[in-house]
């Protein structure tokens, strides 16, 4: 029993909850973005599902100089010092995101990474050195992220193309 305990508490100090989806999550804990705040016509949407999976899905629509939709969510601000990686358990549809961080919900940039969706329930790591800033599509000449705090956590899908998208959430975290 005392190695089982042991074990349980080491995973839980190697990794942090950022959001963990369940039936008492809150579809308006997310803000939904679309390309329609610049005249698109792009059409996503946001929910829990009867299992407390959170759902981004939709259609992206490149009428009107469109091409996105996006879903974020304000956190209290966490500390991210000695964590390496965010790690995202998701279900997909094959297609591309963007996952986005703030490390100030003010700034007026995010930090992005891709990353590759299947039709399999996974866990997609991603290094948080990897993220790098952009502003509405732009790279920036800045440094990457830094690895201090995140206060707003975000997904973007946007392939330049005119698509179909679905991706299930069950839980987000970082990991050391």
């Amino acid at each position: 029993m005392y190695i089982l305990y042991a074990c349980l508490l080491l995973i839980i100090q190697n990794s942090m909850i950022v959001y963990d989806f369940n039936p008492k999550s809150k579809a308006n804990d997310w803000l939904l973005v679309d390309d329609v705040v610049m005249g698109g016509r792009s059409d996503g949407n946001f929910y829990i599902d009867e299992n407390g999976h959170g759902v981004f899905e939709g259609e992206i629509s490149l009428e009107n100089n469109g091409g996105f939709s996006s879903v974020r969510h304000n956190c209290e601000s966490i500390q991210v010092n000695g964590y390496s990686k965010i790690r995202l358990h998701v279900k997909g549809d094959g297609n591309t995101y963007q996952l986005r961080l703030k490390s100030n919900r003010n700034d007026y940039y995010s930090y992005v990474a891709y990353f590759q969706s299947d039709n399999n329930w996974g866990a997609i790591d991603i290094p948080l050195k990897a993220f790098y800033p952009v502003f509405r599509g732009r790279d920036l000449d800045m440094p990457n992220f830094n690895g201090e705090t995140i206060e707003e956590i975000g997904i973007l899908i946007g392939n330049k193309k005119a698509q179909a998208f679905k991706l299930v959430l069950d839980k987000i975290e970082l990991i050391k």
